[in-house]
């Protein structure tokens, strides 16, 4: 008692009484509260301002100063209205997501048993102190580092700290205190799992000074780059900025050179800087982007980060873990081999060997050597070791008489598994005075104690040869990725009998796999369309991994054993010639890796040029997880550091829900770059219209308000709901887009530039008719250009089609956004004609009948000619694209 008491000792905690509350208050004060820091959330101010810092922001600001310096306050505060209107909307948006996140931690908070002066009490986890005794039973999750002094058949699940998948049993007395974790069997660790039994301990460390906290530490450290398509914004927005001055300061010098009025070369360059400025840029992008992560929510996808949507809709390459990710995480019986037959499940009801002595016999021991609680009506509810759940749910399966078999067979004894023995051994009462042994555990250590076996016409001698030949079926089934037990029993004459767990009679073995999730399968066959490739790192057996592999098709039988490499194979892979680095980059298993051969898998797929996707759940897993450039953690099983790490957390831990995350991060950027060619297009057509029109037509050129009321309408309303949409069913039948590739292709810059010109003679032409056929005034024909050119933008929405779409197939058509943003910008353009004062603030006149097909007729040619110009260049660069190869290299 001296060696359990130890920690106790240490600590002045009483092992039947614990801490008095005014103890573990002072030591709450001391060591401060049970809870590993989350990294700390930005504060709201950083985030507001960090929504002025952008190249937009800084020319609006600039041409709101000149619009002051001039006297224009109107134009001063329309432009300034425009920039915080931007800000608070991002604001808005970030500031929701990160709410969001928190609530999900504060939702996972646990609570802990505790004894204290006595009694035995339920507290929240972070209120647990050092000194406190801890009380753990099978199904809760260890809230704190302790020290174990006294336990039954207590077994922890610490894959999210070792990621070793099954269950460690515990023991005293303690080791070597500076032992690996694995080699501690007398600790409990923050944040692992009891499977089965029960245990005391004191509290050893809490908060940060947990194995758990030293993690989170180190992968608060790690530093995170911006996504791609936060850099392809950035770069847009730069280019369009360059052209504004490039385009302004030509148009001002060049005036001068004319002599022309520095006042009205200064009037024109603010309206270019405003008509060259996409506003609604970085609004519509974060609205794009929380829509996709609102729609992924629905999904049981929770977004950490919005422009992470994106970037995994550009990964090509996705390193997933096997359990639970695509499998079930739950283990089922797979094989049952008697000695008569070899039975795989499901099994059919009629099959003969299902009512046969030994099946039956079989599963009696499977139920009474069975620690588990299982009840097929709460098969959720379960608790115990995984291979024992699975036994039980194969004898109610069975339609075998669970709760009669222990009922009648009171058990009176027990030997524990352990990794000496490696088998379990319980006695129970038998009828007629005798004793009845169920012993299950590993087959070489089950047939040293058999001396016969249970055979189709009853129990015979079980020979050397047999011996062997068990022993292969093992071997055969394990290499075949299965877990297996042996199972035997005996009968005794009297129930007080020594060394009764020896001199058995063999009954056969029962062979377990974890299922794979139905619809792996399929998520699968969508990445292979979409030209992703996917790969399994697990630090499971190779043989169990090759076996899920190519259930779930991941793997082929022809891709033989060379399709797995171990951790212990790849330092030496990777250093010897080509050959042996060319089986490395078709490897699609690997197996036996550690939490840093996950970063060095990660670090060398992205040097070649990949985005790389990594999925985790455990404490090892977040360094990787925070290196790959779309971290994916667990919701269901995950730790809260790999959560933390992440950009995506999975609530149903589903395969497929990264597939419909990769999909919806496609259509994100499809309709990015749509409504970004939308806007470019349109404000390209203001720049020409402002600079032509100032030459061929002077004094019917536009506004800088009527620019800027224009832009508010366009750059928002028709851009977001074009960034809304719901895309194409064939997105994910294309390669994914080039990381590095910008969002506005030199392809998308031609037909942008197409687009503008387009529009520019369309409504320099109408103008013209305007001023000298029909007589129009100057005014009048300003206000005809500023209607033409909103309808023209209006309708051009239609021209932002799929590759070779015609306009009836064409999803923006069928989009409803677009056919309410179309309706709330024609009300508001009328607005400005019909309401006094909106139509002196725009300086709109009143305008004849004829003015209708001024205004009309330029934007249904746009909208015609449009479609046809979109359809040639898209078929031109489809076949560009189609010759590309699917997959880079």
């Amino acid at each position: 008692m001296a060696e359990l008491a130890a920690p106790l000792v240490a600590s002045g905690t009483s092992p039947a009484t614990g801490l008095t509350e005014a103890e573990a208050r002072a030591r709450l004060q001391q060591y401060g509260p049970n809870a590993v820091d989350a990294q700390p959330p930005e504060s709201w101010v950083r985030v507001l301002l960090r929504q002025f810092r952008s190249v937009i922001v800084v020319v609006l600001g600039g041409a709101a100063l000149f619009s002051f310096f001039f006297q224009d306050y109107a134009e001063g505060y329309a432009i300034l209205a425009v920039i915080f209107i931007n800000a608070f909307l991002g604001f808005g948006l970030e500031w929701n997501a990160q709410a969001s996140m928190t609530a999900l931690r504060r939702m996972g908070q646990a609570t802990a048993r505790v004894l204290r002066e006595g009694q035995v009490r339920a507290l929240p986890a972070d209120q647990l102190t050092v000194g406190d005794v801890l009380l753990v039973e099978a199904g809760e999750v260890v809230a704190a580092d302790a020290e174990l002094f006294e336990m039954q058949q207590l077994q922890v699940n610490e894959s999210a700290l070792t990621g070793e998948s099954m269950p460690v049993e515990k023991r005293l007395p303690a080791g070597e205190p500076n032992a690996a974790l694995a080699e501690q069997p007398h600790r409990l660790f923050k944040g692992t799992a009891v499977v089965n039994g029960t245990g005391r301990a004191v509290v050893t460390g809490v908060g940060s000074n947990t194995q758990l906290g030293a993690i989170v530490h180190l992968v608060q450290g790690a530093e995170r780059t911006a996504t791609p398509l936060e850099a392809k914004l950035n770069h847009l927005a730069r280019q369009l900025v360059f052209i504004t001055i490039g385009l302004a300061v030509l148009f001002v010098v060049g005036g001068l050179l004319q002599g022309k009025s520095a006042y009205s070369l200064l009037k024109t360059a603010i309206v270019l800087a405003v008509a060259a400025i996409p506003e609604g840029l970085s609004i519509v992008a974060t609205l794009a982007l929380a829509y996709g992560m609102l729609r992924l929510a629905r999904r049981s996808v929770l977004v950490k980060r919005l422009a992470a949507v994106e970037t995994l809709g550009s990964t090509d390459v996705i390193f997933t873990d096997k359990t639970g990710t695509l499998t079930q995480n739950q283990m089922a019986v797979d094989t049952v081999r008697l000695s008569e037959a070899s039975l795989r499940f499901p099994l059919d009801a009629a099959h003969p060997a299902v009512t046969s002595e030994s099946y039956q016999l079989l599963l009696r021991v499977a139920v009474l050597c069975n620690n588990a609680s299982y009840s097929p009506a709460e098969a959720e509810a379960a608790l115990g070791d995984p291979l024992e759940v699975a036994l039980l749910a194969l004898a109610h399966q069975a339609g075998f008489d669970v709760p009669g078999a222990l009922e009648t067979a009171s058990r009176l004894a027990e030997l524990p598994f352990n990794s000496d023995t490696r088998l379990m051994a319980t006695l129970h009462r038998h009828h007629h005075g005798q004793a009845w042994v169920a012993v299950k555990g590993a087959a070489e250590e089950v047939l040293r104690h058999c001396t016969q076996q249970h055979t189709a016409t009853g129990a015979q001698p079980l020979a050397v040869a047999e011996r062997a030949e068990w022993l292969l079926h093992a071997e055969h089934l394990a290499q075949t990725g299965l877990r297996t037990l042996a199972l035997a029993y005996r009968i005794l004459p009297a129930e007080d009998q020594p060394d009764w767990a020896h001199e058995l009679t063999w009954l056969g073995l029962v062979a377990f796999l974890d299922p794979p999730r139905p619809e792996v399968i399929p998520a699968l066959d969508a990445c292979r369309r979409a030209g992703i490739l996917v790969l399994m790192a697990t630090g499971d057996h190779p043989a169990t991994a090759l076996t899920v592999a190519r259930q779930v098709h991941l793997a082929t039988d022809g891709d033989g054993d060379n399709v797995v490499v171990t951790g212990a194979e790849l330092p030496d892979l990777l250093t010897q010639p080509h050959g042996a680095a060319a089986r490395f980059w078709q490897t699609r298993v690997f197996a036996r890796v550690s939490p840093a051969q996950k970063l060095d898998l990660i670090r060398l797929y992205q040097e070649q040029g990949h985005i790389v996707a990594m999925t985790g759940d455990g404490v090892n897993d977040a360094p990787a997880l925070k290196k790959a450039d779309i971290g994916v953690a667990m919701g269901q099983r995950g730790t809260q550091v790999a959560s933390e790490a992440a950009a995506l957390v999975l609530r149903d831990d589903s395969f497929a829900s990264i597939v419909a995350a990769v999909e919806q991060g496609r259509i994100i950027f499809t309709n990015i770059r749509r409504f970004v060619l939308y806007l470019v297009s349109c404000n390209l057509s203001e720049i020409l219209v402002v600079t032509a029109s100032s030459m061929l037509l002077p004094g019917a050129g536009l506004l800088p308000l009527q620019i800027l009321f224009l832009n508010l309408l366009t750059d928002v309303f028709p851009a977001l709901a074009l960034g809304v949409g719901k895309g194409s069913a064939t997105v994910m039948n294309h390669r994914p887009h080039e990381p590095q590739a910008p969002v506005m292709r030199p392809g998308d810059w031609r037909l942008a530039v197409a687009y503008a010109s387009l529009m520019t003679a369309a409504l320099l032409g109408t103008n013209y008719l305007a001023r000298y056929r029909f007589g129009l005034s100057p005014e009048a024909a300003n206000a005809v250009l500023f209607y033409g050119l909103g309808a023209a933008q209006l309708l051009h929405v239609f021209n932002m089609a799929g590759i070779g779409t015609p306009l009836r197939a064409n999803d923006v058509l069928r989009n409803q956004f677009v056919w309410l943003a179309l309706g709330l910008c024609a009300g508001l353009l009328l607005l400005t004609y019909y309401q006094p004062a909106l139509h002196e603030l725009m300086s709109i006149v009143p305008l004849p009948p004829v003015a209708l097909l001024l205004i009309v007729a330029p934007a249904v040619a746009v909208l015609v000619l449009g479609q046809l110009l979109g359809h040639a260049l898209r078929r031109w660069q489809h076949r560009t694209a189609a010759a590309a190869p699917v997959v880079r290299s």
